[in-house]
């Protein structure tokens, strides 16, 4: 699948949004990805899936074990990674904001993880869920996503495999152009600032 075409998927079901976005990582942006949305569509998730999963190397793929991804915006993406390469999925999650792997769900020793989200911006929710996911035994072997937003800046500690780097500018509240300091930020996301 072609960035064009991936971009396709994203304007067909409106999920690319342009104003003032305050983002997860508390930065802002005046464009946001709504990934739930894209992925609301069962067919459109697992074509997305589909050719994300042929992003990640047949070396590395073959030697996946698990899928793990963060709950909620990683949870649609984490499970279709699962099915499109026959393994089991599961997710950590945050009752208390530190994540943490719950409702029963283990790794077998030697178990090897490919970690999925949806959109990475700096990395840093996914260097929590990996650290997560190694303090409960898994071996963290690659990170997968649908969007990487970092401009290419992100390290993760584990080869990481996008399915297309979007480099919509970001700032800093202080550094925030006119054009966007003039309108209050929407906070789309999922997950609420402390």
């Amino acid at each position: 699948m072609q960035d064009e075409e991936v971009l396709a998927e994203f304007r067909a079901s409106k999920a690319l949004l342009e104003g003032h976005f305050l983002l997860s990582s508390g930065r802002h942006s005046a464009h946001y990805l709504q990934c739930a949305r894209v992925l609301m569509d069962p067919a459109r998730a697992a074509r997305l899936t589909s050719a994300l999963a042929q992003r990640i190397p047949r070396e590395v793929r073959k030697e996946i074990t698990k899928v793990v991804s963060p709950a909620m915006g990683g949870l649609i993406i984490g499970h279709e990674m699962g099915r499109a390469l026959g393994v089991e999925a599961m997710f950590v999650e945050r009752p208390t904001g530190t994540f943490e792997l719950r409702r029963g769900f283990e790794f077998e020793p030697g178990d090897k993880v490919l970690m999925v989200e949806d959109i990475v911006t700096t990395g840093l929710s996914s260097r929590e869920a990996i650290a997560a996911i190694e303090a409960a035994g898994g071996n963290v072997i690659a990170e997968a996503a649908l969007v990487d937003r970092s401009a290419g800046s992100v390290d993760l500690g584990v080869p990481f495999f996008p399915l297309i780097a979007i480099n919509f500018p970001t700032y800093a509240p202080d550094e925030l152009p006119p054009e966007l300091a003039a309108t209050p930020a929407i906070k789309p996301g999922s997950r609420a600032k402390p």
